[in-house]
């Protein structure tokens, strides 16, 4: 029996009204705006790359590290300001996914938890959602970097 059949007629009725005044998104539209926010944040992200070669004189595999960093202080800055929140309403998963969306879900939750206090709201806090991405981070890169070795060891790379 399909998931119709066991609604009873109240059911039905309320479900077809509910369709009937359904707003349809406009996924096309929120597709457009996550891209080119996410595109915007890349862009910029390439722009500090660059910053750091040319300024600081590091190479290519070098200036990421610190751009990753930069991304994050950025992201966290203008959540704080309340900056990023707008941005993410308007871009959605354009705002989410590049890595300054990490540095939003750190200080999001900090900041929503701040009146608990410093230790038990924002420190306890802080990393509820990005402790599983930072754990998933480490374990993933020592695992990654324990393939390289032993490969490493065995003369195959």
């Amino acid at each position: 029996m399909g998931k119709k059949n066991q609604m009873t007629p109240e059911q039905q009725q309320y479900q077809q009204l509910e369709q009937k005044h359904e707003w349809k998104r406009p996924v096309l539209k929120n597709c457009i705006k996550a891209f080119w926010v996410g595109g915007l944040i890349c862009t910029i992200g390439q722009a500090i790359t660059y910053f750091y070669i040319y300024f600081f004189r590091f190479t290519e595999q070098t200036a990421g590290n610190p751009t990753v960093a930069t991304m994050v202080f950025l992201s966290m800055l203008l959540t704080g300001f309340g900056v990023y929140d707008r941005l993410g309403q308007y871009a959605g998963a354009g705002s989410a996914v590049p890595v300054s969306g990490f540095g939003n879900a750190v200080i999001s939750a900090a900041i929503e938890h701040r009146t608990e206090g410093f230790v038990l709201g924002v420190g306890s806090n802080m990393f509820k959602l990005a402790g599983s991405v930072i754990l998933f981070g480490v374990f993933s890169a020592f695992v990654v970097a324990l393939i390289k070795t032993l490969l490493m060891e065995w003369g195959i790379i």
